[in-house]
């Protein structure tokens, strides 16, 4: 009888920290490595969310806490969901996990059973799939259009069957940046409408870097008549530089919600005290840095987004939000690397990069859809100048 349980056997490591971890040795051992696998910003924490943390140090606000967060923070959240998306969620609707992923995971175990199927969008962040199947259930691929990474409302309606539970949805995406408008929601809405057994986990993440004007609507906000049976996930890590601080929270039916709350009072019990009263005061203080950060953002993407497609054999699309861009490597396919490699993957492409070139970079098959690869560009504008011109040199040497 093995020791490791069989399920998981059917999940792979992330991709994206496998990436990471790699750059980090390699700068261990002296290599130059230009790390842009981490989806994190490069902006530090602001100064008035940490002041509040260490406030609550001061006053002893080190307990445990309610298992799916303070009644305060679940304030905060409440009012964020009414001022921003226009969506009203009672406090009882509202649950915090640590981090996004919890939320998203503790969902997922709270409502499948074996069979159950679950619609993730390519490309995907890289957790989606794997999650659905450490939850007992089928993740059903639906591939995007090659340009825009956008899954039409046709293909859509065509994965849906009987044992759909949920479609999960994510705008601003991970890895492509690509962000769906309103009439692009309400089509996507109209196809649902249609299947009521299927359930929308939206996940909004990135819901505050959008850039060109872009307008930011989340499904349930788009199409009232979703409400019912839509978890809508988000949290403080991205548009507050707070990925270490692991907050991430949804709001949701009460049903769904005092299952997830089950799930986590038996696996982490409460977020940490202390990042919980620092996002109360992310979400209801000062917002004015967010535009300010997104300049920065949007200066980097048009940086890389010009530069890559320079680079001979890549073409680049240029994405609505999030920090990320996911440029085509097709024209490098069965062109042959310095090593003497031919570059018959994605994969390839990514590996021989860093192992050229310094720069890691993550492979678009990881996130189910390529020969792609994903940039972070949440880091400083000189590495990603200095990251570009080395892609644009190992590209213009393949044979």
């Amino acid at each position: 009888m093995a020791f490791i349980a069989d399920a998981l056997s059917r999940v792979k490591p992330s991709a994206t920290i496998a990436v990471t971890n790699k750059a980090r040795e390699l700068k261990a051992s002296g290599r130059d490595v230009i790390g842009l696998g981490a989806g994190e910003p490069d902006f530090d924490t602001p100064e008035n969310i940490k002041t509040a943390a260490v406030i609550a140090i001061r006053e002893g606000k080190t307990k445990y806490t309610a298992v799916d967060g303070i009644p305060e923070l679940k304030q905060a959240i409440s009012a964020k969901f009414k001022r921003e998306n226009g969506l009203d969620y009672d406090v009882s609707q509202i649950t915090v996990g640590t981090g996004g992923k919890q939320v998203l995971y503790n969902a997922l175990m709270a409502t499948l059973n074996p069979g159950d199927e679950v619609i993730v969008p390519t490309p995907y962040w890289v957790s989606y799939p794997d999650m659905v199947l450490l939850a007992g259930g089928e993740p059903v691929i639906v591939d995007a259009d090659q340009t825009t990474f956008k899954v039409a409302p046709e293909a859509i309606e065509a994965a849906i069957t009987p044992k759909t539970k949920w479609i999960i949805f994510n705008s601003p995406s991970n890895p492509s940046g690509a962000a769906y408008t309103r009439d692009e929601l309400k089509a996507i809405a109209d196809v649902l409408k249609r299947h009521p057994h299927v359930w929308v986990m939206t996940d909004d993440m990135y819901e505050h870097l959008v850039y060109d004007d872009f307008e930011f609507t989340t499904l349930a906000q788009v199409e009232p008549a979703l409400y019912d049976r839509t978890l809508t996930v988000n949290g403080v890590s991205k548009a507050y530089a707070m990925t270490g601080w692991r907050i991430g929270y949804a709001g949701g039916p009460v049903e769904i919600i005092k299952a997830m709350a089950k799930i986590q009072s038996q696996s982490t019990s409460n977020p940490c005290s202390i990042a919980q009263w620092a996002a109360v005061e992310a979400l209801t203080g000062p917002q004015d840095f967010i535009p300010t950060n997104n300049e920065v953002f949007k200066t980097r993407r048009d940086l890389v987004v010009s530069m890559l497609n320079q680079a001979k054999g890549i073409t680049c699309p240029t994405p609505e939000g999030a920090f990320y861009v996911f440029p085509s490597c097709a024209g490098t396919i069965g062109k042959t690397a310095p090593s003497g490699k031919v570059i018959e993957t994605d994969e390839d492409f990514v590996t021989e990069l860093l192992e050229t070139e310094g720069v890691a970079v993550v492979q678009g098959s990881a996130f189910g859809l390529g020969p792609n690869f994903r940039i972070s560009y949440a880091t400083s504008t000189e590495a990603l100048e200095e990251a570009c011109t080395r892609i644009q040199r190992f590209c213009g040497n393949l044979k």
